[in-house]
């Protein structure tokens, strides 16, 4: 009997034995067959490139490029437990007030974007947090109703786009101009809309997404062996130009306070290395942000250097005299009737604000006499007026580095065959310019007859620091050498002895011309005014172009009261920034 209950036992245990076997394999089987997730062996990663910066002369980012980061967790995932902890620790690491972070977790359940505007930096911190709240199961897995799969998700630090910085505020707009923003698969770009950051948008935007796949670690990270692939990220250029933030900063503030004292609609201001042609300044009064651009701002969002044509007046009896002079139609000497200030060509009356009986055709330019030009003129042809204001630059794009200028335009050769319209053209009526082709022209008198370009970028800069030089334009012989030298020393004489005197500065070589011109509104002339000076200033080693426009002073509708003035305190500014040193009078001992 007792062996009978032995045997019957051992029976027993191999049934269960061989039960629990058969579960096993059941299990097993069922396993295998189950399709599931399998973390995947391999890995990838990205990084967007990002756009070039513009750079001024004295090395200071203008304009640069921000990566921004948004982080999103969903809430499902949080251990009700350790959601504090999660809380506190965010808020550490992001440098977001806690009771904000509490205040988003509760207000939605699932998928929530805790901020959108998180810095690269921030981001490296919080993906290594990312990685730590996993190992401190912070996170818990979940299976999921409809699916029945198991998941885990952590908190996630994704690239959301990139934002323009202008670290200086509205230094050197309109030039610079402004991007906007453009939405694509998720991400933000940035694309230029006016001034440098338009024309140079294709030296600007990024080039080649750095990207990274292969075997993964334990850790998710990629292995680097013969199966991995990377592709380095290529950024857009950076553009640096002539012009140096110190020197900008000081003449936009005095332009600024300039405009309030002539009361003036705009001042604008272009300085010139009358050698290489290096624009170190071109400022303007009426500036703009271009983060935060205003209605009241629009007006402004236009580089009137070149997007201001005007009729430009008495700075072109320079340009009238020098192509009389260079083709030897007149002598400096040479005399001119001021018929005292009245003087009649067919049914056009000319005037001279200063009354003359009789002046030498230097003085023309010197006194700024209309009747004295208008009668010199005269001796051109049509043709030779109209070919020399276009050799000049008139009617001709000033610069290759801006976008939408407005050309100006000039008579026909036809019309200038008419002597009212040589005579009104002659001294800046009937015609349009702008201010950095004033620039460009007057720069042929302090450079040996040649005209040179102005030039803003000097040249683009690479991810790898490699510097590539911009080109130069090929300087013009507009006008022979003497007589770029004869015009220039009636223009220092009309300094100091003439319309220019109040920009005057011992020690320095100083020439230039002013001008005066009635505004045009409704196809009628209205008495409001435009002013302008154009020169130069030489130190013993620097030569420099310089032209002022003041659009609407109330001040007074004279040059040599306003624009003169500007040209002065820009002057100076050079001196104190180490452009220009005047030399020391001889002391006679």
């Amino acid at each position: 009997m007792i062996n009978q209950n032995k045997s019957k036992k051992i029976l027993l245990l191999y049934v269960l034995i061989a039960l629990g076997f058969l579960i096993f394999l059941s299990v097993m089987l069922l396993t295998t067959l189950k399709f599931r997730d399998l973390p995947s062996l391999y890995t990838k990663e990205s990084s967007k490139a990002v756009r070039g910066s513009i750079i001024s002369a004295d090395g200071f980012h203008i304009a640069s490029t921000k990566k921004l980061y948004k982080a999103i967790v969903n809430t499902y995932y949080i251990d009700p437990l350790k959601k504090d902890l999660f809380i506190e620790l965010f808020s550490i690491y992001s440098g977001i007030d806690s009771q904000e972070i509490t205040k988003k977790l509760n207000k939605k359940r699932g998928v929530v974007v805790l901020s959108y505007n998180i810095e690269q930096k921030q981001a490296q911190y919080l993906k290594r947090l990312a990685y730590e709240l996993r190992r401190l199961k912070v996170f818990i897995e979940r299976k999921s109703p409809t699916t029945g799969r198991t998941t885990l998700h952590g908190l996630s630090i994704i690239e959301s786009g990139e934002s323009r910085e202008y670290s200086y505020g509205d230094l050197l707009t309109p030039i610079i101009g402004y991007p906007h923003k453009i939405e694509e698969e998720g991400y933000t770009y940035v694309k230029g809309v006016k001034g440098l950051e338009r024309r140079f948008e294709d030296d600007l935007q990024a080039k080649q997404d750095e990207q990274s796949q292969g075997p993964r670690d334990v850790n998710s990270y990629i292995i680097l062996n013969k199966k991995s692939f990377s592709k380095a990220n290529i950024n857009g250029l950076d553009i640096k130009l002539s012009i140096p933030i110190s020197l900008q900063i000081r003449v936009e503030r005095m332009l600024d306070k300039m405009k309030v004292e002539l009361a003036a609609k705009h001042i604008m201001l272009g300085i010139m290395n009358s050698a290489n042609g290096e624009v170190i300044t071109l400022a303007s009064s009426n500036r703009f942000l271009p983060k935060a651009i205003k209605k009241s701002d629009y007006p402004s969002l236009n580089s009137g250097m070149i997007e201001y044509s005007f009729e430009p007046g008495s700075v072109i009896k320079t340009i009238t005299f020098a192509l009389l002079l260079d083709k030897g139609l007149i002598n400096p000497y040479d005399l001119v009737n001021g018929h005292n200030g009245r003087f009649k060509i067919g049914n056009k009356v000319i005037t001279d604000e200063h009354k003359f009986d009789w002046l030498s055709a230097e003085n023309t330019i010197v006194h700024s006499s209309n009747i004295g030009i208008a009668q010199l003129a005269q001796k051109l042809s049509g043709a030779e007026f109209h070919e020399g204001l276009k050799t000049f630059g008139f009617s001709k794009k000033s610069t290759p580095d801006l976008i939408y200028e407005k050309a100006g335009s000039i008579p026909s050769a036809i019309k200038l065959n008419n002597e009212i319209y040589k005579a009104t053209c002659s001294y800046g009526y009937g015609m349009k310019a702008n201010l950095m082709q004033l620039l460009r022209a007057y720069s042929a008198f302090n450079n040996n007859g040649r005209m040179i370009t102005p030039k803003i970028v000097t040249s683009f800069i690479d991810s790898y620091e490699r510097e590539t030089k911009s080109i130069d334009e090929e300087q013009i012989q507009v006008i022979k050498s003497s007589t770029a030298h004869r015009v220039k020393k009636v223009l220092i004489k009309t300094v100091n002895e003439g319309t220019g005197k109040k920009a005057k500065t011992e020690g320095l070589v100083i020439g230039g011309k002013t001008g005066t011109s009635h505004i045009v509104e409704k196809g009628r002339y209205v008495r409001k005014y435009n002013t302008a000076f154009i020169g130069f200033v030489n130190d013993k080693e620097q030569k420099y172009t310089i032209g002022v426009v003041v659009v609407q002073p109330k001040k007074s509708q004279f040059a040599a009261q306003t624009s003169v003035p500007v040209f002065k305190k820009a002057v100076e500014i050079m001196i104190e920034e180490g452009y220009l040193t005047p030399s020391k009078p001889n002391i006679i001992k």
